[in-house]
């Protein structure tokens, strides 16, 4: 398992985004040190409480956020996926792909944009998500028994790379968003070993804080490649971070079916 790196990637660069345009670098929106030029404040006021109107602020000077909107993606994220496949190229011509818990879809656009006319990408999420023309969407629990049947036939056969960017909702316990978000992570390999053609790839989020065991072991056992990422549009405070396995041995038999 490789370290996280000491600094942040570069800024992924601009590309054919789903307004059509060359794109925006977040980085070139900041001003000195990184910090915007010209920065809105936000006072409190009777129904708005002091963390919501800090939470206010920050999206209203994150330079991913304003990127987002003059880009047309539908969330920040859609620049964590850009950085990393800069990095660690997955988004390749033909590749089929499954986006776990895609709402609200920026990975999902990112990724049809990379995968030319060949490829496929299905986004599932327990809810509802605006159509991405190009994308299928379906709207399921991926836990569900029939899943890995529905994704399979959705995308025409096995998916080359499963990827989630979910994370569950935070309580404010360290502890207990983390394990919470990992379980997230564990569920979505169990998936991704059933589905994934041999050679895929897996890539979701987890936090820092230390890769649970059994998942590393399960990484390992199954990937020829494990290691963390950490994009630069992850806000420099976030836990968050991604793990990439690549080269996927192919479905390991459970001995316990040999009993």
């Amino acid at each position: 398992m490789s370290k996280p790196p000491k600094g942040p990637p570069r800024t992924a660069k601009a590309g054919t985004t789903p307004n059509g345009t060359a794109g925006t670098t977040p980085g070139a929106m900041a001003g000195p040190s990184g910090r915007n030029a010209l920065r809105t404040k936000v006072k409190t006021a009777a129904k708005r409480s002091l963390s919501s109107a800090r939470w206010l602020e920050r999206q209203l000077n994150d330079p991913y956020v304003l990127a987002s909107k003059a880009d047309g993606y539908r969330s920040r994220a859609a620049y964590k996926l850009l950085e990393i496949d800069e990095r660690f190229p997955l988004l390749v011509q033909g590749a089929r792909i499954l986006d776990l818990g895609a709402a609200p879809g920026g990975w999902t656009q990112v990724a049809l944009a990379k995968i030319g006319d060949k490829g496929s990408i299905l986004g599932v999420d327990i809810l509802e998500m605006a159509p991405i023309p190009g994308a299928q969407l379906m709207q399921m629990d991926f836990l569900d028994d029939d899943a890995p049947d529905r994704i399979k036939a959705a995308l025409n056969g096995s998916p080359t790379l499963v990827m989630s960017d979910m994370a569950a909702p935070t309580t404010g316990h360290k502890r207990t968003d983390h394990l919470r978000t990992m379980a997230l992570c564990e569920v979505a390999l169990e998936l991704a070993c059933d589905v994934l053609t041999p050679g895929g790839a897996f890539l979701a989020k987890v936090l820092q804080g230390g890769t649970e065991r059994s998942l590393l072991e399960k990484l390992k056992k199954n990937f020829a490649e494990v290691r963390h990422v950490k994009p630069k549009a992850s806000r420099a405070e976030s836990s968050e971070m991604y793990v990439l396995a690549k080269g996927f041995r192919g479905q390991t038999p459970d001995p316990a079916d040999s009993d």
